[in-house]
């Protein structure tokens, strides 16, 4: 087998996320999730594979070293260039890690210079004069500056990148992307000469991010965002894949939630307004030693199998804090990672057949406890979140962030209920 690109996820969500955006460019991809074995086996005739790992928010050399085992085996398998994929709202801390992994996937391949592009415009995520913005928000005053792991105060991408490499970062203004190809090309060109290794670009649209990736072809390391992965995947000649994508197959369907994030509370609360089944896992009370897991498994199997189910431990800001007050940060975050993955094993035993995932860290978590180490991307609900597909069990994993307010009933697709008001 051959790829065309291999790709270095630093999230299962992310890895779900840049691997909808291959797909669209027309590239038959497929997603593996956590540092694969040699043994590990692709679907056939892939153009792209993503490796999705748990590394954004891990000790610098350990996401070093599980980057590296990825980039090893994506090479192993043909791929000439590797695309490093963070998250669209450039989540990561002074200490790393898209730095300390940027510089270690250049230095394995050797190479100079990359350009480094988070813009996301489906997701409303763009980048001007350097400086993120989320729909019309700065970061540094979007809900992300609340994020319960990596709170997002800045929003200058040469501050916060600069703060994690030794390396000169530059910048490559709206204005040359805006004059094509030939220009952005000849502007790398120039920052590599001026010593610069990390490139960040302006993009506000598909158009920019289309032009950055046609400009970045030739380079052996690319970083960024679904955006710019689209973009790329645009750039290789196109590919036709005659055989059927696979779809949901029937059976029962549920929703795990563990994300913190406003736009999964949304989710949540239009779920429960439209008439659904919703239980709230107590994460205090698992910690204290009540079995939290079998009563959500006697609360499920009581539910009309027709219809889909949500299980949450999302919490608001207020509930967050105190929990986290409670237990530690890293205690509730592995409280709700290890409650969710036994549960997702257990549904699966009951028959659920559709699983939807909200939360890059509960994501993992699922995957891992389901040992699932690779499937075939398929059809996107909303932007950014397609099905997988891998036996009989089609999943659905989510960035906390991602989806309409309606995603969870949507992509679930449930007899008729009644509209929420």
């Amino acid at each position: 087998m051959s790829l065309r690109i291999g790709c270095v996820a630093d999230d299962f969500t992310g890895g779900t996320d840049v691997a909808a955006a291959f797909r669209r460019a027309g590239l038959r991809t497929a997603l593996v999730f956590g540092v694969p074995d040699p043994d590990t086996t692709l679907p056939a005739d892939c153009d792209a594979a993503v490796v999705a790992l748990k590394s954004r928010s891990a000790p610098a050399d350990e996401a070093v070293a599980d980057s590296l085992g990825a980039q090893h085996w994506l090479w192993d398998r043909g791929a000439a260039q590797t695309f490093f994929k963070y998250c669209s709202t450039f989540d990561s801390t002074p200490a790393g890690n898209i730095g300390p992994v940027t510089d270690a996937l250049l230095d394995a391949a050797g190479a100079a210079l990359t350009l480094a592009c988070p813009a996301f415009p489906l997701g409303g995520r763009t980048v001007y004069q350097g400086h993120l913005f989320v729909h019309d928000q700065l970061l540094s005053e979007s809900p992300l500056r609340h994020h319960p792991l990596n709170p997002m105060t800045d929003s200058s991408l040469p501050r916060l990148l600069a703060a994690q490499t030794r390396h000169r970062v530059g910048l490559i203004p709206l204005a040359t992307v805006r004059r094509g190809v030939a220009a952005v090309r000849d502007a790398l060109l120039d920052r590599r000469r001026d010593g610069v290794r990390h490139v960040i670009a302006d993009a506000l649209t598909d158009d920019d991010l289309a032009v950055l990736g046609a400009a970045a072809l030739e380079l052996p390391v690319v970083t960024g965002a679904a955006g710019l992965a689209e973009g790329l995947g645009r750039a290789y000649p196109a590919t036709r894949h005659p055989t059927a994508e696979p779809r949901p197959p029937a059976g029962r369907a549920a929703v795990l939630a563990g994300s913190c994030s406003a736009r999964t509370l949304e989710q949540i609360a239009h779920f429960r307004a439209a008439g659904l089944p919703t239980h709230h896992l107590d994460v205090l009370a698992a910690a204290a030693g009540r079995d939290v897991a079998d009563e959500a498994l006697a609360w499920y199997d009581a539910q009309d199998p027709d219809l889909p189910v949500l299980v949450f431990a999302s919490a608001t800001p207020d509930e967050l804090a105190a929990v986290q007050q409670e237990l530690g940060v890293t205690e509730a975050a592995a409280q709700v990672e290890a409650l969710l993955g036994a549960l997702a094993v257990r549904l699966v035993r009951r028959g659920t057949r559709r699983l939807l995932v909200a939360g890059g860290e509960t994501s993992g978590a699922v995957t891992t406890a389901l040992g699932i180490d690779a499937a075939l991307v398929g059809d996107e609900i909303d932007p950014g979140v397609p099905w997988t597909h891998t036996g009989d069990l089609a999943l659905m994993l989510k960035s906390g962030n991602f989806g309409a307010p309606d995603l969870f009933v949507r992509a679930l697709r449930p007899v008729p209920v009644k509209e929420p008001t």
